[in-house]
This record gives C-alpha cells, sequence and structure tokens, in this order.
C-alpha cells in the first residue's frame, strides 16, 4: 500500500507512511470487504459511506503538517480509520460523526484496538465540537460543495490549517486553507479528488 502511494502517485510523506504503517486497516473494513483494505480505492463502510483511499488518506493527512502536540478535529469519522492515523501524528483528535451507527461503532472499534488520544462522538460537523476548541488542525472527510461552515474557522486557531474538498458535484479541489496571524485566510488548491457527499444533518 504504501510502495504504491510513494512510486505511483509519487507523494513524500515519511511521518505519515509510518502513521499508516502502524494502523491495521483491514480492522476498520466490514468483514465483507476486508480483502480491499490494502488496494488502491475506498471501501464501502454502509450507509453510503467509505473508508477513504489509502492515498486519499495520506495526502490529506500530509497537508495537515502535524509535530505530534496538536490537537485535531476530524469532521467525519467513518470507520474510524483517519483518526487513528491522526493518533500516531498529534496529541489529541476529536472526531464527529453525523451517522449514529457509524459513531458508535467508530467509537467501539477504536477502544478496543486501544486508540486511547482519540474522541469520538455523534454530532453534525457543520458545527464543530465548541467545547474541545479551538484546534491547531481540522480535517473535513467528506465533500463541501460550498464554502467550510464558518463555525469551523471559528474553532481553528491562529496560524492552524483545516483541510477539506469543495466542490461542485464529484469532483472535489482538495484545499488547504491556513488561518494567518491577523484571523484572514490564505487558500491554496491541490488537485481533484472524489469523495462522498457532506451530511449536515442525521438521517
Amino acid at each position: 500500500m504504501i510502495w504504491e502511494i510513494e512510486r505511483v502517485y509519487g507523494l513524500d510523506a515519511p511521518e505519515v507512511f509510518s502513521a499508516m504503517l502502524q494502523v491495521p486497516r483491514e480492522k476498520f473494513a466490514p468483514s465483507v470487504y476486508k480483502h480491499l483494505a490494502y488496494k488502491d480505492g475506498p471501501v464501502p463502510i454502509g450507509h453510503g459511506q467509505t473508508m477513504s483511499q489509502p492515498y486519499t488518506v495520506a495526502f490529506m493527512t500530509n497537508l495537515l503538517d502535524l509535530k505530534g502536540d496538536e490537537k485535531v478535529l476530524e469532521i467525519g469519522t467513518g470507520s474510524g480509520y483517519q483518526a487513528a492515523v491522526l493518533s500516531h501524528l498529534a496529541k489529541e483528535v476529536y472526531s464527529l460523526e453525523v451517522l449514529e451507527s457509524l459513531a458508535k461503532r467508530a467509537k467501539k472499534r477504536l477502544k478496543k484496538l486501544g486508540y486511547k488520544n482519540v474522541s469520538v462522538r455523534m454530532g453534525s460537523g457543520e458545527w464543530g465540537w465548541p467545547a474541545k476548541a479551538p484546534f491547531e488542525a481540522i480535517l473535513i472527510t467528506a465533500g463541501l460543495e460550498e464554502d467550510v461552515p464558518p463555525a469551523l474557522f471559528e474553532q481553528l486557531k491562529k496560524g492552524g490549517v483545516l483541510v477539506a474538498p469543495v466542490g461542485k458535484g464529484e469532483n472535489k479541489e482538495m484545499t488547504e486553507f491556513i488561518k494567518l496571524k491577523s484571523g484572514k485566510v490564505k487558500k491554496e488548491e491541490h488537485g481533484i479528488f472524489h469523495f462522498v457527499p457532506f451530511i449536515e444533518e442525521p438521517n
């Protein structure tokens, strides 16, 4: 998996690769799809949601440029795999999942696997997690049609980075937002990726 990310996509992210090598990806895939865990593609996890392609996980995580002492907010827990990767790179990870069944399963799975610095709760990502703010980094793992919810920028520390896939339709531009000391936000785009849509409220 890591070889493919390095050789096929040319991504140079040794710290992220090290974290990914410590996470048993197959433990986060439904039993019927475990054979797909290390393949170059997303894995269905139910409710129309997926565990992101390994390259996508590596690329997004690398953009956060984590040093190990950060508090990170993840929007879209899904299977819990991305949160597990982040747990090896940050001090604390707080993850929100709008779908109750996925939130419960991910929380149980992460606890069983021993990820003690990851907290999961059910909630709509558009509001963030005010009680745990501010965050040095925020990662949105579902596709946004338009703008990042304002509450998330409010919960991002000055100097912090927010990474989100943004754009109309299936094609999303991987976008890095850096909150400057002035409070203004600088935006950089990093190519097209495909994501399931961002869900604002529980079904």
